[in-house]
């Protein structure tokens, strides 16, 4: 099988999973937000479009990467990051703990880290293409943190 087409499946399915532990009720509503969060709608495009950079990104490691030891790396890092990735959004949403969801999102910013890094020797392009990733999980800790600091504490 294509590594475009099981990395693309890996990113579709960890969009629905997320969406899925997203629940966005009157709690979240409610909570007190910054002037500058982008608008409710612009949230699913931008993963879709950032997941789908990232998928891309696998492919291409994936078939760039000189031999079987490369090709773990790729693997682990990737599955290192869906994990960070999905854990955030429960905490955050279902949970209702954005405090916690702030300490979670430092280890999704360091999985993003290691892919960067990881990802460089293998294939220039293929870390060039988690920089948006990188760069909009940057954002979103920055807007988590000042979520906390306006309505916590929580719990």
């Amino acid at each position: 099988m294509s590594p475009l087409i099981v990395s693309g499946g890996c990113a579709a399915v960890l969009l629905v999973a997320g969406g899925l532990a997203t629940p966005i009720g009157s709690w979240y509503k409610a909570l007190r937000k910054p002037w500058w969060q982008p608008p409710g709608w612009a949230f699913g495009p931008a993963w879709t479009i950032l997941l789908g950079l990232a998928a891309w990104s696998a492919a291409i490691a994936w078939q760039a990467a000189p031999d079987a030891a490369a090709r773990q790396s790729v693997v682990i890092l990737f599955a290192v990051n869906a994990a960070c990735h999905f854990a955030w959004s429960p905490l955050f949403f279902a949970v209702r703990r954005p405090d916690w969801a702030l300490v979670e999102v430092v280890f999704l910013w360091g999985s993003l880290v290691a892919l960067l890094v990881g990802l460089w020797p293998i294939s220039h392009f293929a870390a060039a293409l988690i920089v948006p990733y990188f760069l909009w999980v940057s954002f979103a800790a920055v807007l988590n943190r000042k979520i906390v600091q306006l309505n916590g504490p929580f719990g």
